[in-house]
């Protein structure tokens, strides 16, 4: 793996940007040992003026929207093939920064490198229309790069998401400029990178680092940007899309959730219990698609949560380095609070603390905090309403199926939804009724990359797939013809 830089620059053109004195740095902090990594330089709005142009000399004047799309594919997949051949050096580096543990670190580097593989497909079958039904017209529809996008990523999975919405924007012929969270750019610096030593012309995508009121907030806002792709919290997408809708840019969000986690009566106990802990506890919590509100019938309740507690308590809480470790420390320091502080929300709103509940005893340093689940009394406390965002699980009891469903949607989100049952007619009524962008019946967390993915509500607007992506990230453009000439009025002969 090559050296940690002292610092981290931004880079424009492939080229990393010099520090200029006087520039405002952030510390990059390992979680696991609360050192200070490197420093990372924040881009101001010179720099990502300087950023947005480069991708717009890139788009407007390069070969990229023009390149063959064989081309274009070869390229995609030399990305592919050289992200998987640093695999090791990312995944430390990802594992370095976000705490996230080894073990489903790997999956998210290899989805990374599949992401462009797979939108170099997707852009290869993208296809127009003919229509001939108005006499003596061909009408064709083409579709085209639509220009610069402004990609901002998150901190939770670094490499998967940032990925999907670079390979999403550029394998259409668009340009980008990325801006990752400032507690996670070890890896997309290296990403990035890796892209140009691909062959990635110079400008298609750009890197500019910072916090989200200055740097992201002058990507937003900037007037040479086409369209914003956002992943991460309902509050900052509202902030965005307001400041996109200003220079009317579309937008494209994938944002929160509280996804509610159905286990009936019917369902596979074990399979069920296995599923809830998975979609809960994998990486660290920290996802916004996490079965945070696990809805057991009370036929089975006594006993699933009963399990489910006993087998929390024995989650391998650790070095995230180490293969055997299943929870590694939050990401940062006030995320950390903030997760500890929603037991005392729980308890005040009358939920009872079934396990966890504070940091994680025998770690001298790191932001570990135990694995934790609650019994709330209803679905309306602030415990099953609000996203918590991290190992975190709450526990409601149900009756009957339409209570369920109705306490599936009685939420200000509506990402995904989990459904454990051997009753067809069940899991029919979930897939119908539930108000979310996914359903996943006896899975946890499956990702169809061909399928939209995407929310309801305050879980986003638009959705990543194959043929959504493809509307996102590019125009349509009619074209009429006459076939023979036009006969139309001559004005102005007197």
């Amino acid at each position: 793996m090559n050296p940690i830089p002292q610092h981290i620059p931004s880079l424009i053109n492939g080229v990393a940007v010099p520090l200029r004195a006087g520039g405002f740095d952030i510390p990059v902090i390992n979680p696991a040992t609360e050192q200070t990594i490197s420093l990372l330089r924040e881009a101001d709005a010179h720099d990502v003026d300087a950023a947005v142009k480069a991708a717009r000399k890139a788009f407007d004047e390069g070969p990229w929207p023009r390149m063959d799309i064989e081309a274009r594919k070869d390229i995609l997949y030399a990305i592919h093939n050289i992200m998987m051949a640093h695999l090791d050096e990312l995944l430390a580096l990802e594992v370095m920064h976000a705490g996230l543990p080894i073990s489903s670190v790997r999956h998210h580097v290899i989805r990374a490198a599949k992401n462009f593989q797979m939108f170099a497909e997707v852009a290869s079958t993208v296809a127009g229309q003919t229509y001939t039904q108005t006499k003596n017209y061909l009408t064709y529809v083409t579709r085209e790069p639509k220009g610069v996008g402004a990609l901002i990523a998150p901190w939770n999975a670094p490499l998967a998401l940032a990925s999907m919405r670079v390979a999403t924007c550029i394998a259409f012929g668009n340009t980008c400029v990325l801006k990752p969270s400032e507690f996670t750019p070890l890896s997309m610096l290296r990403m990035v990178e890796l892209f140009h030593e691909a062959g990635l012309p110079p400008g298609v995508v750009n890197l500019v680092n910072g916090r989200g009121h200055i740097t992201g907030v002058s990507l937003v806002s900037h007037p040479g940007i086409d369209m914003v792709g956002f992943t991460g919290g309902s509050h900052t997408g509202r902030a965005i899309m307001a400041a996109a809708g200003a220079n009317l840019k579309p937008c494209i969000l994938e944002l929160g959730g509280k996804s509610a986690n159905i286990i009936f009566e019917s369902a596979d106990f074990e399979q069920a219990l296995d599923g809830a802990l998975v979609s809960i506890y994998s990486n660290n919590g920290q996802q916004c698609l996490a079965g945070s509100r696990i809805l057991v019938q009370r036929g089975i309740a006594d006993r699933f949560i009963k399990a489910f507690v006993e087998r929390t308590k024995k989650l391998r809480i650790g070095d995230p380095m180490d293969p055997r470790t299943e929870i590694g420390p939050l990401a940062y320091k006030a995320h950390m609070e903030r997760v500890l502080s929603f037991v005392e929300v729980a308890q005040a709103d009358g939920a009872e603390l079934l396990v966890g509940g504070k940091r994680a005893a025998g770690f001298e340093t790191g932001y570990y905090v135990e694995p934790t689940a609650v019994l709330a009394p209803s679905n309306k406390t602030r415990i099953c309403q609000e996203e918590v965002f991290g190992p975190f699980a709450t526990f409601v009891v149900f009756d009957t199926m339409a209570e369920a469903i109705a306490m599936a949607n009685d939420s200000p989100f509506g990402l995904v939804s989990y459904v454990w049952s051997q009753n067809l007619a069940e899991t029919m009524h979930c897939s119908r009724d539930i108000r979310a962008g996914v359903v996943w019946v006896n899975t946890p967390m499956m990702r169809e990359l061909r399928a939209p993915f995407g929310g309801y509500k305050e879980s986003g607007v638009g959705r990543d797939g194959a043929t959504t992506s493809a509307e996102f990230f590019t125009e349509y453009k009619t074209t009429s013809i006459p076939i023979d000439p036009v006969v139309m009025p001559r004005l102005g002969l007197g």
